[in-house]
């Protein structure tokens, strides 16, 4: 009822979403200090960075890069 328009289910039951392409790009930021890293994407045209989920393993970037059907996801320090 409240959920997102843009969101389908894959076939391992995740709900996939969607985000703009020609003003977002995938990113990771990543802590030199701590090693912390967050999944987001960083608008192109304001480089301002909306923050999707924190990655403590392989296991959560796998899943960020299922849920919006991505292969790769550059790094940002």
């Amino acid at each position: 009822m409240f959920g997102r328009k843009s969101a389908k289910r894959s076939q391992k039951g995740i709900q996939k979403m969607t985000y703009d392409k020609e003003r977002e790009r995938p990113i990771l930021k990543c802590s030199i200090c701590n090693g912390e890293q967050v999944a987001g994407f960083k608008d192109i045209h304001t480089g301002k960075f909306r923050e999707i989920m924190l990655i403590q393993d392989d296991k959560d970037l796998e899943m960020f890069l299922e849920i919006y059907d991505l292969t790769t996801v550059a790094k940002e320090y």
